[in-house]
């Protein structure tokens, strides 16, 4: 059983649900090492009285993720059942089922963004990590969207295999006129472990990727007469073409952009928001900071996510920035970045040690 912690939590602003472990890929990054049916996956029941959960919280952004969330049959009624609690919802696909007939049902689901995976700009180097012909089924997915007026985002894992190919990527997102490209560094977590380390970021590549997020961010306010608020603006305030550019799992972008004098656009927004805002609930009931730290926080299916959010030791520990370890505990920008808490797990054991991919130095 959970306790009260010693600090109030925050509000609850993204409830990410990996809806099941099933998925029609193999990708080579995925955080995922089982994509099989599991028998103890969340009943449609379990799933509403979840969401009922949220509908007292806030409500976050309900999330539905995977593995491949279109694989479950129940998504339509679990997304009218958000809707009618007030629930806002997103969908996270990789894309490859969506065709015409279920465009038109994901639109009718009414979620406020649909995000698909691209990792590469072309079909190649995309079909080399996802497997063959599903880049031309992720573009025809993002086709059959956008013909419907669906808000949608791409989804990038950085690699070192793609890394090089951001600019292309920003072609691209700009030209399928999509909202926002979101790039997640990489955490080496399920089949990420196995990656040989020629192919993760190095340092050096991170900090180089977090710059390439700023500098363009700086070029889109400014094509678009706002050099002043180049920060995270989104896509309608900054003209047609442009694209809201965020990083994931990069917490340090915020240091960097801090560094560079750009106004961040969105105050009290942090860097690493696992268990501080955010929190990731599994397949199986299981309720953790985020989809890539894989330290349990309690289940669902014991608790109710709001006394686990509010009550357990770990998300609390999170949360308390002092208990951060290493150069973490005393850097200047500890506020707005914090360090990826699941990339400091992965590699020491310690989500509370210091990033071990950050190159910057504390005063």
């Amino acid at each position: 059983m959970t306790t009260p912690p010693t600090k109030p939590a925050r509000p609850l602003r993204m409830l990410f649900w990996e809806s099941t472990a099933r998925c029609n890929l193999a990708c080579s990054h995925c955080r995922r090492l089982d994509v099989q049916t599991s028998p103890d996956e969340l009943t449609t029941a379990d799933v509403k009285g979840l969401l009922k959960s949220a509908a007292k919280m806030g409500p976050p952004v309900f999330v539905f993720s995977g593995g491949e969330p279109l694989l479950r049959n129940d998504w339509e009624e679990l997304a009218r059942f958000a809707a009618a609690l007030g629930v806002p919802t997103a969908l996270a696909s990789n894309g490859t089922l969506i065709d015409a007939a279920m465009a038109r049902r994901i639109s009718r689901a009414n979620f406020s963004r649909v995000a698909l995976s691209i990792d590469a700009a072309t079909a190649e180097a995309h079909d080399a990590i996802r497997g063959p012909g599903s880049f031309d089924l992720t573009a025809r997915g993002l086709a059959e969207l956008a013909k419907l007026g669906v808000a949608t985002q791409i989804n990038v894992t950085v690699t070192r295999a793609n890394v090089g190919q951001l600019d292309d990527m920003l072609t691209l997102a700009q030209q399928a006129r999509v909202a926002a490209m979101h790039l997640f560094m990489l955490v080496p977590v399920g089949c990420g472990v196995s990656l040989a380390p020629s192919q993760q970021l190095s340092p050096q590549q991170y900090e180089q990727v977090l710059n390439w997020i700023c500098d363009r961010q700086v070029e889109q306010a400014k094509a678009a007469g706002r050099p002043g608020r180049p920060g995270q603006a989104g896509r309608a305030g900054l003209g047609k073409t442009a694209v809201e550019l965020r990083s994931t799992c990069g917490p340090g972008y915020y240091r960097v952009a801090a560094q560079r004098g750009m106004n961040l656009a969105r105050p009290g927004l942090r860097g690493c928001l696992g268990g501080v805002s955010v929190v990731f609930v599994s397949h199986t009931g299981e309720v953790f900071p985020c989809g890539y730290l894989p330290v349990s926080c309690g289940s669902i299916r014991q608790e109710p996510l709001e006394t686990i959010w509010q009550g357990s030791e770990v998300l609390a520990d999170l949360r308390d920035f002092d208990k951060l370890k290493g150069k973490c505990s005393r850097c200047e920008f500890q506020a707005i970045c914090g360090g990826c808490r699941a990339r400091a797990f992965a590699q020491t054991g310690d989500y509370l040690t210091e990033e071990p991919h950050c190159l910057h130095e504390p005063k």
